[in-house]
């Protein structure tokens, strides 16, 4: 007996086959919860010869009342490289010291513990060419572009100044106040010096002058520091300008900075950038951070809310921040979720304390219980690849020398309110080694349960990641970083 198949149900059974076959010969690399990393693509080049300036090829525009200001990898500015292994190996260990003051100044803010000693849109660049995983952008002070690193985990801006007792080379000229008409010293006894405490953990301290002036000591952890002291000058960004604008003077200043002026200080305390220029951008900003892999690229920072200028391939989604009275100048988040590859993390430590969101952060750090978790699902899904050693903060590494490209499994965090960040592939692995023979999993856990979990830069790659201080809102949204 034969069974007749009709020609519908025949259609119905080759038509997989055939998308399958298009689909190949389209070269296609999408795969249910994984996304193809081309090895060879990443592999980082030796750079050698020196920047002639940080600021010379900055960018920036006007467009749809925002001004766009370039973001780029700090390591833009630094010139030669020498050793690009021991560069990477160099920024975790530096960024595991970062980390560590983070959370000892955490634990001194709960515990009261004080030492006393319109839109504009910004470029940001890689920090590569400087030596760090950090960003950078050109502001104008006192009619002087100066290049300052962008910091969401700092307040106070400041650059160095002449004359300067101690200095760290830069690439650009120091910036002068006593030939800037503009410049005026602030007074110990001011409200704004008082204000130093709550944004930087120091309090101002009096100089000896008469009057005496307010100086300043903020330290990153690093064995990082500036000190100098508060000054107000004119500030541009782009084509927006701020008048008395509150920044450090810095006459004794040390640490990796590489060759950039100064930072800029992105947090929520009265002294921050963001709270000085709320009357003009509203207490908004964003930024959509290029990749760490090409010294070039370069991404942006906008100053305001007008979201018509952004380039996002994603919806906006939305996730409350959490109300901490004695962490009031981070940006804290309630992290509810991951997924691995679409399958979602069973951990005790989701939505619980809060997650900080930190640009000067290189990698993610996670709760124990999440993070192990999350390493657990990753390996059971990225199987067969032989092992490599851990290295400083990253414990799960692979040999992938033998590799052109790999399926990476997708993660995905997810936040209180529906709002979720999926990682870009180049964020979920580090390369250790340039000829990725020791590449890891770019994400790495807590000492400790109750440490605070933070969200690194690293992981924050092609996104558009949106600061909405007034409403105490963030969001996410997908956006190719890799060009203003």
């Amino acid at each position: 007996m034969v069974t007749k198949v009709k020609p519908l149900t025949i259609l119905s059974l080759l038509l997989p086959l055939m998308v399958s076959l298009f689909l190949l010969a389209k070269g296609a690399h999408c795969f249910e919860g994984k996304k193809k990393l081309h090895l060879h693509k990443l592999q980082w080049q030796q750079k050698s010869g020196s920047s002639s300036s940080c600021v010379s090829h900055q960018k920036s525009r006007i467009e749809m009342g925002a001004i766009t200001l370039e973001l780029k990898h700090k390591n833009y500015c630094s010139g030669k490289i020498v050793d690009w292994n021991e560069q990477q190996q160099n920024r975790l260990i530096l960024d595991n010291l970062h980390v560590q003051y983070l959370q000892s100044r955490i634990k001194n803010m709960i515990s009261g513990n004080i030492k006393d000693v319109s839109n504009t849109e910004i470029p940001l660049t890689s920090g590569i060419r400087l030596q760090t995983l950090n960003y950078i952008a050109t502001i104008e002070l006192g009619g002087r572009n100066m290049t300052v690193i962008v910091d969401t985990g700092s307040d106070l801006t400041w650059v160095q100044c002449q004359p300067c007792k101690s200095c760290y080379n830069q690439q650009d000229p120091v910036f002068d106040p006593s030939i800037s008409p503009s410049y005026k010293k602030v007074l110990c006894n001011s409200s704004t010096c008082h204000a130093l405490e709550f944004a930087t953990g120091n309090s101002g301290v009096c100089s000896s002058s008469s009057p005496p002036d307010c100086n300043y000591f903020v330290s990153y952890g690093d064995g990082s520091y500036t000190r100098g002291e508060l000054g107000r000058e004119h500030l541009g960004l782009g084509k927006a300008s701020v008048n008395d604008f509150i920044f450090g003077c810095g006459r004794n200043n040390k640490g990796l900075f590489g060759g950039v002026s100064g930072l800029m200080g992105l947090g929520r305390s009265d002294l921050s950038l963001v709270s000085q220029t709320s009357e003009i951008f509203g207490g908004l900003f964003s930024y959509c951070l290029p990749s760490t892999q090409d010294a070039g690229a370069s991404g942006s920072l906008i100053l305001g809310g007008n979201s018509s200028v952004f380039k996002n391939s994603t919806p906006i989604t939305y996730t409350n921040m959490i109300p901490n009275p004695q962490l009031a100048t981070f940006y804290i988040l309630n992290l509810t979720g991951i997924s691995i590859g679409g399958k979602q993390l069973q951990a005790s430590g989701f939505a619980k304390g809060g997650i900080l969101i930190d640009s000067g952060t290189v990698i993610t750090r996670l709760p124990p219980s999440i993070y192990s978790a999350l390493k657990a699902e990753f390996l059971k899904q990225f199987s067969g690849f032989p092992s490599a050693p851990g290295f400083s903060i990253l414990d799960t590494c692979f040999n992938l020398s033998a590799y052109q490209e790999v399926n990476i499994p997708l993660v995905k965090m997810e936040f209180e309110g529906n709002a979720e960040m999926t990682v870009d592939v180049t964020g979920i692995v580090y390369f250790v080694k340039s000829d990725a023979s020791q590449v890891c999993l770019a994400l790495a856990s807590l000492s400790y349960e109750d440490e605070t979990g933070i969200i690194g830069n690293y992981q924050q790659k092609n996104q558009r990641v949106i600061y909405d201080t007034k409403n105490s809102q963030l969001g996410f949204a997908g956006e190719d970083c890799s060009s203003m």
